[in-house]
């Protein structure tokens, strides 16, 4: 693991992330994927459904014609049959009728009398165009055309082509009978229509009469009331001719079905837009053509729709094209959107192996982070088979949190950074140096150093901690606490190993620091003697006997007065025995017991400083007191209701304490100021206090430490230090006290000096509250006869 490197790598991983944009290539992809799979299909589609709907419509329009002309053509020939039963019917009515059939027989018929009863009734009535009425011979007897009675001749004109239909009627000829004929001898056609009495003989067809298509029929006349068979073959004939070109185009005009209906002798030209319909007799012989403009239903609603056809293709058109549009637009917002999302992925995935990465190291050192540690330390205890095992080291800064209050935190973070690159560099490439938090370390050996290893390279980076850093234009000086605890012999578990390498650890802080220690069983035993402690002072809080406080009286240096005392803790270990305050106070401090020990003690001292309202009672306090919330108003509080004067007690505390930023210390230390508690500083000279702090926050005592009164008279500079303090007091209006006072010649040294209180074993040891009375009683100067 190279941290630099990971930190590089976090800061490419954000410069990675920030160029993430939609991809510029866009456009000319979406354009063909439109094209080729949305405007093409849909044009395809949008054609084969055009072309479809109209070969449908095309189809649709020509059957509905084609059934049309067929209707039509039926329609016709269903006429022309009706023109052929109708002539043959009408005739029926003169042709078998006595008296035109007695007149027919004359040797000189009245033709006057013919011409009103048969000819007229026949033309005006039932629109025959020629009558013709033929003797036995086939003579004619009588002729009219167009109503008008002619003569013999224009019989003559007509007598071939109407021969056949004669010879039919008179029951000779080759001519077959056809469905309009009744003919005697023969029996009706199977598709007979005629109409006629079943008396009645005649043979109808059509036939061209000079040169012109006609109906014809030529029926036998016959009485209707008597019959002759000795006549039979000699009857007068009825020749009925109704040109088609008349009465053919009225028939159907009549219908309302046929237009412009004419006879022909040939059809007209393709194109025209007419139909024709071939005429022939019943024999097959070529009469000529019928023909009419059809209707055209399918192509007359085809014409009426056109335009809406063309409008309603338009607006398809439009619609597509709208569609099409609509279609590119989502498709461009789904391709952006898609974009995006890609875009957003690719960020997800970054900050995701951001995130890992981050999960892993330790944000502001790059180095591995707990979880990395932990998991490191399992792998190197599972691939362990044997031999010398890893080794664990926990490394805790010395006089970090003095750097960070002093100088602030962002020189504690420089700090920390630099002494993480310091504990990398002298870290083996097998291992790993992990920041585990705040301003603890750890650094991990794979299987095989050992223990002279291991302190090798503790030592190694213990020589980097004392060298200087150089932390914003200041140069700082700090130190470690290293403990190491080896595999397998020590821990085989990573949470016993790291346990027991925290425990030496605090080995080496409570031996003076600046310093590593391998763990051993003894510290096991220590820390399970610190567990007790805790586990027996958690039951003395809550009731049992054992803790007491006993009181050390404070001396005035010039004329031996007595001027208060120190208040004290002590227990009575149950199991122990007597146990000083430096045997449970830390460990009450560290798992949060200190709090209502130290509230025992101050309203034991309350109690009894008021029966001596003269005198003073300094209590020391610590500094997880004073960072407890509404630490100053519980102090307050207890010391009221206790009856006993804010000012009667003095609160101690040490150096450290009094230089720590903390807003929370400084507001708790202004709350008890305000409060009318004195304060004093214990252990002074030991750490790092300046003339602008004594200045700024005003204290009411300052206590030399008795490390330099023990080394008065063995160390000048000792001398020296405790001279300069007191100066210093006098300097600033503050009372100076010298605690550990053991011999005449250091008492002589501080009265000399010009200390103003004196404390320690030469006036008196600490007493317990019952020996007080005897004490103040005696109220002579305790400097006399000493």
């Amino acid at each position: 693991m190279v941290f630099n490197d990971g930190r590089q790598w976090v800061r490419a991983l954000k410069k990675r992330i920030g160029r993430v944009s939609l991809p510029s290539a866009f456009d000319s992809r979406l354009a063909l994927r439109f094209v080729t799979f949305v405007v093409a299909p849909s044009v395809v589609f949008a054609l084969i459904v055009l072309l479809f709907s109209a070969w449908s419509l095309q189809t649709t329009v020509r059957q509905s014609d084609q059934a049309m002309r067929d209707r039509q053509v039926r329609e016709v020939r269903a006429t022309i049959a009706g023109v052929l039963d109708e002539l043959a019917q009408t005739q029926g009515g003169v042709a078998i009728w006595d008296p035109a059939w007695e007149e027919a027989r004359k040797p000189d018929p009245d033709l006057d009398w013919i011409e009103d009863n048969v000819g007229i009734w026949l033309h005006h009535t039932f629109g025959h165009d020629s009558i013709y009425i033929l003797n036995a011979r086939n003579e004619p007897l009588f002729a009219m055309v167009d109503g008008k009675r002619s003569d013999a001749d224009s019989y003559r004109k007509v007598a071939a082509d109407l021969a056949p239909l004669v010879d039919s009627a008179r029951g000779i000829g080759p001519r077959p009978p056809s469905v309009h004929d009744r003919l005697d001898g023969h029996a009706l056609h199977p598709d007979s229509t005629v109409r006629t009495s079943e008396y009645a003989i005649h043979a109808t067809d059509l036939a061209k009469i000079d040169g012109r298509a006609a109906a014809v029929s030529v029926m036998r006349m016959f009485p209707s009331s008597y019959w002759n068979e000795a006549d039979a073959g000699t009857e007068p004939l009825l020749v009925s001719v109704r040109f088609l070109n008349s009465g053919l185009r009225k028939s159907l005009a009549d219908f309302g079905m046929i237009e412009g209906a004419r006879v022909t002798p040939r059809p007209d030209l393709p194109g025209s837009g007419t139909l024709s319909l071939r005429l022939k007799s019943s024999t097959g012989e070529p009469i000529g053509y019928f023909t009419w403009r059809p209707q055209m239903p399918g192509r007359a609603i085809l014409k009426s729709i056109r335009g809406r056809v063309i409008a309603a293709l338009a607006a398809m058109a439009v619609l597509l094209t709208l569609l099409l549009a609509g279609i590119g637009r989502l498709m461009a917002r789904d391709a952006k959107l898609i974009g995006e999302i890609s875009a957003a992925h690719t960020e997800l995935q970054a900050k995701e192996a951001q995130a890992n990465y981050l999960a892993l190291h330790d944000s502001l050192t790059g180095l591995p982070n707990r979880t990395a540690f932990m998991d490191f330390v399992d792998r190197a205890l599972s691939a362990h088979h044997g031999g010398e095992g890893p080794a664990v080291m926990l490394v805790d800064l010395d006089r970090f949190k003095q750097v960070n209050d002093t100088l602030g935190h962002l020189a504690g973070d420089r700090l920390i950074e630099q002494v993480g690159e310091r504990l990398f560099a002298v870290t083996p490439s097998n291992g790993m140096v992990a920041r585990l938090g705040g301003d603890e370390f750890a650094i991990c050996l794979p299987a095989g150093p050992g223990g002279p290893e291991a302190v090798a390279i503790a030592e190694a980076a213990l020589e980097q901690l004392r060298e200087p850093f150089s932390i914003i234009g200041s140069t700082v000086h700090i130190g470690g606490s290293i403990g190491i605890a080896l595999a397998p012999r020590q821990a085989v578990a990573r949470t016993e190993l790291l346990r027991r390498a925290d425990i030496a650890m605090y080995r080496a802080k409570e031996q003076g620091r600046d310093g590593c220690r391998v763990f051993s069983a003894d510290m096991d035993r220590t820390m399970l003697r610190r567990l007790r402690i805790e586990e027996d002072l958690r039951k003395v809080l809550t009731g049992d006997e054992g803790l007491y406080v006993q009181f050390q009286p404070q001396y005035t240096a010039e004329a031996g007065r007595l001027a208060g005392f120190e208040a004290l803790v002590r227990w009575t270990h149950p199991t122990l025995g007597e146990l000083a305050p430096d045997a449970f106070i830390p460990v009450a401090e560290d798992c949060g017991l200190i709090l209502p020990l130290g509230m025992w003690v101050l309203k034991e001292t309350c109690r009894v400083a008021r029966a001596w309202p003269r005198l003073g009672f300094a209590v020391n306090v610590s500094p997880v007191q004073l960072r407890a919330p509404g630490f100053a108003s519980q102090v307050t509080a207890a010391v009221c209701e206790a009856g006993v004067s804010p000012a009667q007690i003095e609160l101690e505390i040490t150096e450290t304490m009094f230089l720590d930023t903390d807003e929370s210390i400084r507001s708790t230390l202004a709350a008890l100021r305000k409060a009318g508690f004195r304060l004093a500083i214990d252990d002074f000279g030991t750490g790092f206090s300046s003339l602008n702090y004594l200045s700024r926050f005003h204290v009411d005592r300052i206590k030399i430490d008795r490390s330099f009164v023990a080394r008065l008279g063995q160390d000048v500079q000792a001398g020296a230090i405790i001279e300069t303090v007191i100066s210093l007091g006098q300097a600033l209006d503050v009372s100076v006290i010298a605690e550990g006072v053991e011999t005449s010649e250091q008492r002589a040294f501080l009265q000399l000096a010009g200390c103003n209180t004196l404390q320690g074993f030469l006036f008196s040891a600490a007493v317990d509250e019952r020996d007080l009375p005897a004490l103040l009683e005696s109220r002579r100067p305790a400097l006399s006869g000493l």
